[in-house]
């Protein structure tokens, strides 16, 4: 998601690249039945790198937010104009994730409401108005009120015919307030819930706090050294707390749990500190360069990859045998699988679809052509 700051740190685009790059690769198997276990999320409670995805787009979100808003304050952006113009952004942003859960359809009476992008809409919108109306002590009072809020409303609401405290799919508090207010526009795959449901959202937000509060820390006058040690720092006491929570509270992204969200702020600490120290602090820039590309167009990669991905499930042709098969199926049928084992053609499929999408967003960096929104 491009922001814009004043002094545009590479290592955040960088980071923002790899992660949609991966993005890419655990959305884009050749076969869905073929998959190395860390190429797909866990099978509810628990992590894999697939489950990394997400919580680090909110993140980084909330770290660009901090440039951003400093870049418009100091230009004299008023803070109802900066409110206005976070209200465009999050609007365009969910009406995104709108096109792609109906392209090409668009059946209105069954279409998805939550998604990816719509969720990113909502935790950018809730928390610009944070940091913008609040203090950074506010700031952290608010983020820790909604993690230990959202733990008192699954733990000890009850939910009719379930009971309380319950963590399972489709038995808890979270699956019921989706039935009640989403009936019929949830993901297809599990029709009764929703993985970026209204209630998980809650400690999502706070995901994005995270990014705010790092991206306060590299706004600050402190040395490259010192932000890095203290990213190390924060980012590992996450990951031991969130393990900690975890035998109390699952760590769980589907439910977005509020121990998924603080061990999975830990792990994008220590990420960032990492891309930060070789790119930004030691100047080791070459390597990034393809990281950094994507980084800078990651709406336009994640919009193009999700209707190109369509299409060719939806773009039929004859196969071989004479049948009617996706374009998809056919490509990964006769290019990948004679020449590699199930998984590892799978795997082969995922990786020349991030080589595609790069050419794409190589020719647009080159030209200049940067989706901002």
């Amino acid at each position: 998601m491009s922001l814009g700051t004043s002094q545009r740190l590479q290592s955040l685009d960088a980071f923002r690249g790899f992660t949609i790059a991966g993005m890419i690769l655990v959305n884009n198997p050749g076969s869905w039945s073929d998959i190395y276990p860390q190429l797909e999320h866990a099978q509810w409670s628990g992590w894999t790198f697939t489950d990394w995805i997400f919580p680090f787009f909110l993140f980084i979100v909330g770290v660009a937010m901090t440039f951003s808003l400093a870049n418009r304050k100091t230009h004299g952006v008023t803070d109802k104009q900066i409110l206005l113009q976070v209200l465009r952004r999050a609007a365009i942003i969910f009406g995104l994730g709108l096109f792609l859960s109906g392209f090409p359809y668009f059946n209105l009476s069954t279409i998805r409401i939550p998604g990816v992008l719509q969720r990113i809409a909502v935790c950018y919108l809730i928390t610009s108005l944070i940091v913008v109306k609040t203090s950074v002590r506010t700031q952290v009072k608010i983020a820790v009120g909604l993690l230990v809020g959202y733990w008192v409303l699954m733990e000890f609401v009850p939910v009719p015919e379930f009971g309380a405290g319950l963590y399972e799919k489709g038995r808890n508090f979270g699956a019921y307030v989706d039935s009640l207010l989403l009936s019929g526009h949830m993901w297809s795959a599990t029709k009764t819930w929703d993985p970026e449901g209204v209630v998980s959202t809650i400690p999502a937000i706070v995901s994005t706090l995270f990014g705010v509060f790092t991206g306060n820390l590299l706004h600050s006058n402190k040395s490259g050294a010192e932000k890095t040690s203290l990213m190390f720092i924060f980012g590992n006491a996450a990951l031991l707390l969130g393990v900690i929570l975890d035998n109390w509270l699952p760590i769980n992204k589907s439910l977005w749990t509020s121990s998924y969200a603080i061990f999975m702020a830990g792990w994008a600490l220590v990420c960032l500190a990492t891309f930060y120290w070789f790119i930004d602090v030691r100047g080791f820039k070459k390597w990034a360069h393809p990281f950094v590309v994507y980084g800078m167009n990651a709406i336009a990669v994640f919009v193009l990859s999700g209707v190109i991905g369509r299409l060719l499930v939806l773009i039929k042709v004859p196969s071989p045998t004479g049948e009617q098969v996706a374009l998809k199926s056919f490509l990964f049928d006769n290019f990948f699988l004679p020449y590699a084992s199930p998984i590892n053609a799978s795997l082969a499929f995922a990786i020349v679809w991030i080589v595609g999408m790069y050419l794409i967003v190589w020719i647009m960096w080159k030209r200049k052509w940067f989706l901002k929104v």
